[in-house]
Formats: structure tokens, C-alpha cells, sequence
């Protein structure tokens, strides 16, 4: 077994301002559906203790679903264990972009496949989480939150409004985009596009899968699929909104330079990370990813 200490990381900080297109600051902080508000008067944030969350952060590399899907699982049944004995245990970040893959939810019909399923263009999993079918790929961060709702809120409806929440704060204050929900959907839109697409399984409240927010990605493979089982609506990414509405000279520090789709990536992953501690009152802990791939994880 390797065992590591690295540092802890809080983001417990103030919300960050909202910067207009014309690069002065907003302080009304308001999104297109829904305020965003302080951890004071928000209900979606819960007040508790910090709670510790060892972050396993590759945000950088780009993991095939199925490795990320075996550590998700795994650590939920180690986890799992530890319940049944009435021992507490930190809560889990994993963080990382995928392969191109296609995946299914619980919910997933064939005739939300533009495919042949025996036959797919890009690898296919059925998997146990919520909800329809979805792509990932590169330029996509994905958060796989491990967490004890007992300690949050034992309610799943708000779990995933709260994931929810993060993703609205992130494009909001970041990137200065109007984002909201959508009565009767999940996940998170900017207009009629779907930016943010959250899919979750909870046993014994326990948390595994999470969300994905498109920030550079490639939006082709999406035609190939109903995305999430919806018709009349379509999917966004943040590089391709703030093109349209020619911010990105102005989107802190990014620059549209030979397409620097990493610049990018680092400014939404940074906001990700604030937002994502803010909301669930989280401190990160980072450990090295060797521990992940170790079989005595």
C-alpha cells in the first residue's frame, strides 16, 4: 500500500465577483433562472464542518472511462464497508477528461442512438448511473464526487441540484455566461444549449458518478446520439458561447491564440474546484494518483 501526505487545499473563500464582457465587475452575482447567492442565505449549501475530500486530480490527462469507472466503484465498496461498521471516512474528488466513449444510463433507450448499438462508432457502457445517454470526451472535465450524504444532505433531488449549483456559479462568475436550469431537466443549460449534463448513482448514500461540463469540447459525436433523450434542445460548450458573444479576449486571461483549448481547461478547472468546496463545504486533499492504480487502494 503506498501512503502519501500531500496538502490540503480550502476554497472556502468569498464567491468570486462576475466580470462583464466589458471586463468591469458585477456584483449581483445573478444567474438567468436562479440568484446566486452566499453560503450564508443559500439553501443548497449546506452549513456544516469542513469535511476533508482527498482530491485524486487529473484534470490534464485524458483517462479511457472504463479505468475511471473501476476506481469509482471500487472506492464506493471499500467505503461502503467502513459504513457498515460505523466508521466515517473522507469523502472522494476524482477529477479528469475521458476518452471519447458514449455511455448509457438506467434510462437509455436504443432509439436515443443514432447507431447501430451492435456496432457503435466509438466505444458503448451501460452503466448503473441515472438517466440517458451521453458522450465524453476530450476538453470535457468530469468531477466523480465519492460522498457521504449523511454528512451533506440525505436527499438526492438536492445533491443534484447542488452539482448543479457549482456548475451555474462556475459560468456565472468565471465566464460571464447566463446560465440556468430548466424545469422537468437535469443538468445545466446557457439559452437552449446544455453545457452541463449531471448522471449519479447512491448506494447506502454513498455518491458515485457525477457531472461533466463541456469547456473545449469537440460537439460532433453528440450528433450521433439523443443527448440525455432530449429532442429540442441541443448541447454548447463554453469555448464555442464565449466565441459567439466574442469573450474570450476578455475571460480571465484567455486568450483565442492558436486555439488555446488548455488555457482554457485550466481556468475552468480552478473555478470548478472553488465552487465545488464552497458548495459542499469541502477542504481538498490532494493525492497522488499512483494510489488510485495501486491494487491495495
Amino acid at each position: 500500500m503506498i501512503v502519501a501526505s500531500y496538502s490540503c487545499l480550502s476554497y472556502l473563500i468569498p464567491p468570486w465577483p462576475i466580470r462583464s464582457n466589458s471586463g468591469r465587475r458585477n456584483t449581483s452575482r445573478r444567474a438567468a433562472v436562479s440568484q446566486i447567492t452566499s453560503a450564508e442565505s443559500n439553501p443548497l449549501v449546506q452549513q456544516t464542518n469542513i469535511r476533508r475530500c482527498n482530491c485524486y486530480d487529473m484534470y490534464k490527462e485524458v483517462i479511457p472511462f472504463s479505468e475511471a469507472w473501476s476506481w469509482q466503484k471500487s472506492i464506493v465498496e471499500k467505503r461502503k464497508t467502513l459504513i457498515d461498521i460505523n466508521e466515517d471516512c473522507s469523502d472522494t474528488l476524482i477529477v479528469l477528461q475521458h476518452q471519447p466513449v458514449y455511455t448509457l444510463g438506467t434510462a437509455s433507450s436504443e432509439n436515443n442512438l443514432n447507431f447501430d448499438i451492435k456496432d457503435p462508432p466509438l466505444p458503448l457502457y451501460q452503466t448503473e448511473r441515472g438517466g440517458e445517454v451521453t458522450y465524453h470526451g476530450p476538453g470535457q472535465l468530469l468531477l466523480y464526487p465519492i460522498m457521504n450524504l449523511r454528512f451533506q444532505k440525505m436527499d438526492l433531488h438536492w445533491y443534484m441540484r447542488a452539482l448543479e449549483e457549482v456548475v451555474i456559479r462556475v459560468l456565472s462568475s468565471t465566464f460571464s455566461l447566463k446560465a440556468s436550469r430548466v424545469d422537468g431537466l437535469t443538468g445545466v443549460w446557457v439559452g437552449d444549449k446544455k453545457l452541463a449534463a449531471i448522471g449519479i448513482r447512491v448506494s447506502k448514500w454513498l455518491t458515485y458518478h457525477g457531472l461533466a461540463l463541456n469547456v473545449s469540447t469537440d460537439l460532433s459525436p453528440f450528433s450521433r446520439i439523443i443527448p440525455c433523450g432530449i429532442k429540442d434542445r441541443g448541447v454548447g460548450s463554453i469555448k464555442e458561447l464565449l466565441r459567439e458573444s466574442n469573450g474570450l479576449s476578455s475571460t480571465s486571461g484567455y486568450h483565442d491564440d492558436n486555439d488555446d483549448d488548455g488555457k482554457l481547461i485550466d481556468i475552468a478547472h480552478e473555478s470548478l474546484l472553488k465552487e465545488f468546496c464552497e458548495v459542499f463545504q469541502l477542504e481538498l486533499c490532494h493525492q497522488s494518483v499512483s494510489i488510485l492504480r495501486s491494487p491495495d487502494k
